[in-house]
């Protein structure tokens, strides 16, 4: 069956090129109507996505500890504390509707992250994997895909990233595809890209733990310990790390606990990040208005 994997019309500035030094804002975008490229063909016949798909809007979350290893969106509202909005005022009007990917491997503070910073910012959230798994028909499905069709499964994320990158006002977990070519990083080149890099024993110690806490009718059969789950990881960043680098700039949970004088990383919260990664949004629009000064003809 031949369906689209997101519908949206695009509303890409005519005015935007592919480098974000030089952008001049994309307008919010209606959220209906089908995108105008070439749907790709997908091999279950159970994949449908309803058209059109919503974005996410974020549950707002909570902002202290426990955020790794292992933690979860907690359900009760926690609404975002003063310096944060401020920052996000502050940075909104040099901003204007940029959409921002976050790279990196995958993990609760990632996704916590580009949560918060939707919520903050008034943008659209969206996770570039979930909308492939969701085109596929399930996370089981989206893995057969992977498995017998693999140009197909890399065309896929393609296709995603190149809606996602023609519209305006979001935030964009983006999958380890985003970084896996020439094609998907110049979309990311429509935004700006910040590397969320979370050291690898916290996400292993997290992935076990998420593994635990699964019932037992659900729960992943394997045997890896520990020792194996963050080789695992080791390998796919030293993959991934030459893509990852090409960001914009870096938010380090590293750094950050470090510069706030944590004794452990595990004390830094999803806002603690949101206001780095915050900050160097701010550095970026600062440099891309001098650029544009320098620029202008006396």
């Amino acid at each position: 069956m031949e369906i689209n994997v997101i519908h949206f019309h695009p509303t890409r500035n005519p005015n935007f090129s592919s480098s974000f030094f030089n952008f001049h804002g994309l307008r919010t975008f209606p959220i209906s109507s089908s995108f105008s490229h070439k749907p790709y063909n997908f091999p279950s016949t159970k994949s449908t996505i309803p058209p059109p798909i919503s974005p996410t809007f974020p549950t707002r979350i909570s902002s202290r500890a426990n955020q790794l290893p292992g933690a979860r969106t907690s359900p009760v509202e926690h609404e975002p504390s003063f310096a944060l909005k401020n920052k996000a005022i502050d940075i909104s009007y040099e901003l204007k509707g940029t959409s921002i990917f976050l790279v990196g491997v995958n993990g609760t503070m990632k996704t916590n992250l580009g949560k918060l910073l939707a919520d903050v910012l008034r943008y659209y959230y969206f996770d570039s994997d979930g909308l492939v798994e969701q085109a596929a028909g399930g996370e089981s499905a989206v893995r057969a895909f992977k498995e017998n069709d693999e140009e197909g499964f890399r065309n896929s994320e393609t296709e995603v990233l190149k809606q996602l990158s023609s519209m305006g006002r979001l935030v964009v977990c983006a999958g380890n595809g985003a970084v896996q070519s020439a094609t998907n990083l110049a979309f990311l080149r429509y935004g700006i890209s910040i590397w969320i890099d979370v050291p690898l024993d916290m996400l292993a110690k997290e992935t076990m733990e998420c593994r635990d806490q699964l019932p037992s009718t659900l729960a992943i059969s394997t045997s890896d310990s520990f020792t194996e789950e963050l080789a695992k990881l080791a390998n796919l960043y030293e993959e991934m790390r030459g893509g990852y680098a090409t960001a914009d700039a870096t938010v380090s949970l590293q750094k950050v606990a470090s510069k706030l004088g944590y004794d452990s990383m595990e004390m830094v919260t999803t806002e603690e990040m949101a206001i780095e990664a915050l900050n160097e949004i701010e550095k970026l629009t600062r440099v891309k208005k001098m650029m544009e000064a320098a620029a202008r003809p006396f």
